[in-house]
């Protein structure tokens, strides 16, 4: 963050610019400035940049405007600080640069994205890999450290050296989403951490769906500063009246910007919102943008433009107390801005990011890096050996024709829960059943104590034939496998190992699609227009066999994700998120593990 903040030299520069007494690099001249810090719009604006930095704001920048300054004439269109996106996942799918080739010409020039998709694979050395990934880029990205709330104790919490090492640099502005559950079952396993992270005065983020008034006021107390769950206007309301920061998410996973913009006519004060991705995924981003759209969404949902440009660059940027570097136009802050054609239109002429006009009229001018990522990164899948079939049997002992299973069911295509079912028994082991939309779902470690296996059973899932499994899975170290079939079942992990990460789909004995993803096992090589490709090709492929959600690979991954109710799996067993209680598939008290 130092090289954001600027040091003597840069600041007597500053100061003789802002003083006409040195020439500007750039200057925007004859703009409709938005003020983020008063409402206003101010007719008639010059900025005069130094480096990063803004030196000066006002009506008269000629003093500082010479022969070596670069001068954009907005010729009255709007200008407004640059998009800050403070809730995102960029360790998911594609690679740090591939976004940035979207994200940037649409105006987000700061990024701050979880990191918890690194720890459970690669440890704390993952998170810096990632971190690295960051640096040096056309526009600024920072981290929140992973809290690692996990169904599976392997990979359950984060180490306190790991976490002290990770707050402590300056690209980590706080602790990544840590789901209120964990704290309410066990608030020894996080309020260390969060401790160790408000001493270095830095944020907690929250994920606080379906807390209680009482659990939602504990989750507060706990230090939480903001949460991205809300999904309606009192859900908001609720949130804010309590001090927290709301992210209102418009993203792939969830779209929730429609039905909380019914809080415009409640009167409240939006000075505590924020406006979010949550992550978007390649064929979105390709399509509608990033951040640009959830603003322009915004805007045409009925908030009031200026309130919904704070909520998308100042709100965000005193959230995570970096207000004094960005989020607003004024001398001292980053010089990062966009020329609108109106208030109305999120479609940037220019983005100036750090003092540079990194891409007009939606290209690119200035390339992100692409960073090459560590051996320890693309070597992140570890099996004790390769997968044969028979590790996919569920026995059933002392059970000779028929026994009573729990089973996942699947309510919708991301929420879980327990179900019973009785199935037969064949030769001492219990079978799937297609013709029921009752299939094997596997969870295999792939890091932790690689080949470590669980398999149990899956209703609603859909699949009519083959085996999809993903390296993905959420919150583990998990190979994540759905399938009728344990020969294309142990063919797609087989698959997935070889090619250190991935998703894959199986049917009748061979490879039907295949992404790889050898970074960290979750981001792909590919270009972001071949990944959106080949995830469309493997989204219909699933859903020609029968599976019926808008995204199957999302479903699978999800899973194991201990942030969606409310039954899961992992390398250990059935998840209960309500009670936490770990269990096997026989439903007789003996398979029952209360760890």
């Amino acid at each position: 963050m130092k090289s954001f903040i600027p040091a003597e030299d840069q600041a007597r520069r500053l100061l003789a610019v802002a003083l006409g007494g040195e020439d500007a690099d750039l200057a925007v001249v004859n703009a409709r400035m938005v003020n983020v810090y008063t409402g206003e719009i101010l007719d008639g604006s010059q900025i005069a940049v130094s480096e990063k930095w803004i030196a000066y704001v006002g009506r008269d920048a000629s003093a500082s405007i010479g022969p070596r300054t670069q001068v954009l004439d907005a010729g009255g269109k709007i200008v407004i600080p640059g998009l800050i996106e403070g809730h995102t996942h960029l360790v998911w799918l594609a690679s740090v640069s591939e976004y940035l080739r979207y994200l940037v010409p649409g105006g987000t020039t700061t990024v701050i994205s979880e990191t918890l998709e690194a720890y459970p694979v690669a440890g704390v050395e993952g998170v810096v890999d990632v971190l690295a990934s960051f640096a040096d880029q056309p526009i600024k990205l920072f981290g929140t450290a992973p809290a690692m709330v996990s169904v599976s104790r392997a990979t359950a919490g984060i180490a306190d050296r790991d976490l002290a090492l990770l707050v402590s640099r300056e690209d980590v502005l706080g602790l990544g989403e840590s789901y209120w559950q964990a704290l309410m079952q066990q608030p020894d396993s996080l309020l260390p951490a969060y401790a160790a992270v408000r001493g270095q005065r830095k944020t907690l983020e929250g994920h606080s769906a379906g807390a209680s008034e009482k659990k939602l006021n504990a989750y507060v107390a706990a230090g939480i500063s903001s949460c991205h769950e809300p999904i309606s206007a009192p859900d908001v309301l609720d949130r804010i009246r309590l001090g927290l920061h709301v992210m209102i998410r418009e993203g792939s996973i969830r779209r929730d910007l429609a039905a909380i913009s019914k809080i415009t006519g409640t009167g409240v004060d939006t000075r505590r919102l924020i406006l979010s991705t949550d992550g978007v995924a390649p064929d979105d981003l390709i399509a509608r943008g990033g951040l640009d759209h959830v603003l322009q969404k915004a805007i045409d949902c009925g908030f009031d433009p200026v309130a919904a440009v704070q909520m998308a660059t100042l709100n965000v940027a005193e959230h995570f107390g970096i207000d004094g570097m960005t989020g607003g136009i004024a001398p001292g802050r980053c010089a990062d801005m966009l020329v609108l054609p109106d208030l109305g239109t999120i479609d940037p002429q220019w983005v100036i990011s750090n003092g540079r006009v990194v891409a007009e009229g939606g290209h690119m001018l200035v390339a992100p890096r692409v960073h090459a990522y560590s051996a320890q990164s693309r070597t992140t899948v570890h099996l004790d050996a390769a997968m044969d079939p028979g590790r996919f049997a569920i026995p059933a002992p002392g059970h000779p024709s028929t026994a009573s299973v729990r089973v996942i069911d699947m309510v919708s295509d991301l929420v879980t829960r327990a179900a019973a079912f009785d199935m037969p028994v064949v030769d001492g082991r219990i079978p799937c059943d297609p013709a029921r939309d009752i299939l094997k779902a596997a969870a295999i470690d792939r890091t932790r104590r690689p080949g470590r296996t669980f398999t149990g059973l899956i209703h609603g899932f859909g699949l009519a034939r083959g085996a999809l499994a993903a390296s993905s899975a959420w919150d583990t170290c998990d190979i994540i496998v759905v399938g009728t079939d344990d020969t294309d079942m142990a063919l797609a992990v087989n698959r997935i190992s070889d090619m250190q990460g991935g998703a894959v789909l199986c049917d009748g004995g061979r490879v039907v699609q295949e992404i790889p993803m050898p970074v960290l096992g979750v981001i792909s090589d590919l270009p972001m227009e071949t990944l959106a490709g080949r995830l469309a090709d493997l989204k219909a492929a699933v859903r020609e066999r029968g599976c019926p959600f808008p995204d199957p690979l999302l479903s699978l991954i999800a899973l194991t994700g201990a942030a969606i109710p409310f039954f899961r799996i992992c390398e250990e067993g059935l998840v209960d998120l309500k009670t936490g209680r770990t269990a096997g598939c026989l439903s007789d008290p003996a398979s029952v593990d209360s760890g």
